[in-house]
């Protein structure tokens, strides 16, 4: 008895997602923000998100609460800032399972670390979510000849 198989060419392209890295950034973004406003009672004034190869980087503008902003103001008091920063650090700890959530959510992927930091100067906050692969925004198109 005689095998017969058929050879169907396939041809396969890789095509970049349209505005795909874009639009998770802005999603991501729009949720970090939400949580904040949910989670802090008060959100970043603005939020710009950068994926890099496999890090997440979190960047809000005028992030502080006005308890935060309060203490941080006093010119004098090295105490007060390091407290601010302590209690955002703790608050982020709180939070953490939600913010990787967003990430695992949005991107597919999930986050082995979380690192966070806050400028009693600018008000401003970063959180860089280290990621367990570099996330995809590719897509593989398939046809036959």
């Amino acid at each position: 008895m005689e095998n017969r198989f058929t050879i169907i060419p396939i041809m396969c392209m890789i095509k970049p997602m349209v505005n795909g890295k874009k639009r998770l950034e802005t999603e991501i973004a729009d949720k970090v923000t939400r949580f904040c406003k949910d989670f802090l009672g008060r959100g970043p004034l603005e939020t710009r998100v950068y994926i890099l190869e496999d890090m997440v980087i979190v960047r809000m503008k005028d992030a502080l609460t006005p308890a935060e902003q309060k203490l941080a103001d006093r010119a004098d008091c090295n105490k007060c800032w390091d407290l601010v920063k302590q209690m955002r650090t703790l608050l982020v700890e709180q939070g953490r399972e939600q913010l990787e959530g967003i990430i695992l959510e949005t991107l597919e992927v999930r986050v082995i670390s979380l690192h966070d930091d806050v400028s009693t100067k600018t008000g401003e906050s970063i959180l860089l979510f280290v990621l367990e692969k570099k996330p995809v925004f590719e897509q593989i198109e398939c046809w036959r000849d």
